[in-house]
């Protein structure tokens, strides 16, 4: 999937390095990294034709506010906010990082592929679970359960323990799973607190020059993460959720007329379900942050 990157207007100085679904990423003057989030949405390992408004500003926002919730956990790659103004509100400034090619996904509900590997084999990425458990269920315990990083326009695949290992070494991975429940389950019971349920996430890590471990990208937005309305909380049926959710219906609805099994790309979204969609993640950020989106 070629991404082209948003024309930000940046100062010449500034050399594009990559451009994925959402983010933009430039090397900075002084060799560090401009991470851009821009207005894209993606859904079913497509990129839509049609932006989200202010999506890049509120996840820029989250990200922000959660890596402050966090930094007694782990430290992160952000150096500063101080950005050009063509990308003020969407941009960081982050230290350039080692990644480690893993997807450290921590569940505490049962949702999304993690639903269907439990029909199938009654535990996900080797962590057993019991019988009964339904669409929404809580689990009994926070679990691990990583994802090799797909290219662009592929699907992450699920994988157990062993394989980190296999691929990071022992301590890496035992320290990556740590830090991943560690995150989780902080920011599931802050999520709590604003009656908010945090199903599931998905969080990223890099290497520093000096070796530490930090927490990179961005970190518990509606994109990366799961969140539910704890009042509407109900296991057995899939439940709504403050993420795209919204748009995934669309596009899978009679409404639409796209064919996800096809090669045709998505069709431009209508109005209504751009305005939805901005609604659900403006939604999002001010329940968790106790703030208002201005």
């Amino acid at each position: 999937m070629d991404i082209k990157p948003t024309n930000y207007e940046l100062p010449p100085e500034y050399t594009h390095v990559y451009s994925g679904k959402v983010r933009d990423l430039y090397r900075t003057p002084d060799n560090q990294l401009l991470f851009v989030a821009s207005d894209r949405i993606s859904a079913y390992d497509w990129v839509m034709p049609t932006e989200i408004p202010d999506k890049g500003k509120i996840l820029t926002a989250l990200s922000l506010w959660w890596f402050d919730k966090l930094k007694d956990i782990v430290p992160n790659h952000v150096i500063s906010t101080d950005v050009p103004q063509s990308v003020a509100g969407r941009a960081m400034i982050c230290q350039s990082l080692e990644m480690f090619p893993i997807e450290c996904v921590a569940r505490g509900y049962l949702a999304g592929s993690g639903l269907a590997e439990y029909k199938e084999h009654k535990k996900i990425c080797g962590n057993a679970l019991p019988d009964g458990l339904v669409d929404g269920s809580r689990l009994p315990n926070s679990i691990f359960t990583p994802a090799t990083k797909a290219e662009l326009g592929d699907h992450d695949e699920n994988v157990d323990f062993n394989h980190v290992v296999k691929t990071i070494g022992q301590a890496d991975a035992t320290t990556l799973r740590d830090l991943t429940i560690a995150i989780y389950e902080r920011a599931e019971e802050v999520a709590r607190t604003r009656n908010v349920i945090l199903a599931d996430t998905k969080f990223e890590f890099g290497r520093a020059a000096d070796g530490q471990i930090l927490l990179a990208d961005e970190v518990l937005t509606p994109d990366s993460s799961r969140y539910w309305p704890a009042e509407l909380w109900a296991p057995g049926a899939s439940q709504p959720s403050f993420d795209k959710q919204f748009l995934r219906d669309w596009l899978t609805s009679s409404a639409s007329g796209w064919d996800r099994s096809g090669s045709t790309p998505p069709p431009a979204l209508p109005p209504e379900v751009v305005a939805g969609t901005h609604d659900k993640y403006v939604e999002a950020y001010e329940r968790l942050t106790g703030l208002a989106w201005s």
